[in-house]
């Protein structure tokens, strides 16, 4: 098996497992109540802020949407809520338990479809889609099936659609190989080499990069358009703080002034990024 086919398996067998039996009742409050949770979500929420900035919220709104790696599917759902027609791909058929779900209760203007398995063995009719999205999705792939993604992108846009990618980002690498050695949630630090050498073991992600540079690069191969717009640069202080209202005001005021950041200082020092291609170069070859 190739690299590329052992981390797509890795990938299947892990988001298989976290998804299995999902509940749903989180998301059915959350598109009850979509306008309060979207309020807070997209002002205090890093993901969230980065996917929605730009008015994404109205944009989508009567538009046909495809979700790249819907994972759990809240933000199918929620785009489908927002009256999208969301067509939402993953390679873990437990999310399409979640779709089934999710449409059995809630009644959606266009229940959501869901896309099971390979995005590039998806049979969807080519420009055919206003928006194309992924949220935390694309540092899953190795960077050659990327390339595929992107292409494939390309042939199911509209001329007038766009991509957009929430991703994390890596300009720095000194405050990567800092990062690597603070333990966090279930990853030791890489001091403990051997904890850390188990746990990289079954980590679904690949080693590549993950540089604003790299997908600008990777984009303009597409897209004429390209737009990279750094998120969470003063945001990431907000672990100083404990749960609750102090930390998310702090986070509300970060992610609304980090734009004011010179680009010297946003660019290296920030912890994600909204990665935006339009205008997609027709007669695009690998």
């Amino acid at each position: 098996m190739n690299p590329e086919d052992q981390n797509q398996e890795k990938n299947k067998l892990h988001f298989e497992a976290l998804y299995a039996n999902y509940p749903i009742s989180n998301i059915l409050h959350w598109i009850n109540n979509l306008d309060s949770f979207l309020d807070f979500a997209t002002t205090t929420e890093t993901s969230w802020f980065g996917l929605y900035q730009t008015n994404f919220r109205e944009k989508i709104k009567g538009k046909k949407v495809l979700e790249m790696g819907c994972g759990d599917c809240t933000n199918a759902a929620v785009m489908a809520a927002l009256g999208a027609e969301v067509y939402a791909n993953d390679i873990a058929s437990a999310s399409g338990e979640i779709v089934r779900k999710l449409n059995e209760n809630y009644n959606f203007k266009h229940p959501i479809i869901f896309v099971e398995g390979d995005f590039l063995e998806n049979n969807l009719p080519s420009k055919s889609f206003d928006f194309v999205v992924g949220k935390a999705f694309l540092h899953h792939l190795t960077i050659p099936v990327e390339k595929l993604f992107l292409k494939e992108t390309v042939r199911l846009l509209k001329p007038d659609g766009e991509a957009r990618f929430f991703e994390p980002a890596v300009n720095s690498k000194i405050l990567d190989e800092i990062r690597w050695h603070i333990p966090i949630g279930g990853r030791p630090s890489k001091f403990n080499k051997s904890a850390f050498a188990k746990w990289k073991e079954s980590d679904p992600h690949p080693d590549r990069s993950f540089s604003s540079n790299h997908w600008e690069k990777a984009g303009k191969e597409f897209f004429k358009e390209v737009e990279i717009i750094p998120v969470g640069t003063l945001e990431r202080f907000s672990r100083l703080f404990g749960w609750g209202k102090r930390r998310n005001k702090f986070k509300q005021w970060a992610l609304k002034s980090e734009h004011l950041l010179p680009d010297f200082l946003n660019k290296p020092f920030t912890r994600s990024q909204l990665i935006v291609y339009r205008k997609s170069r027709d007669g695009v070859t690998l």
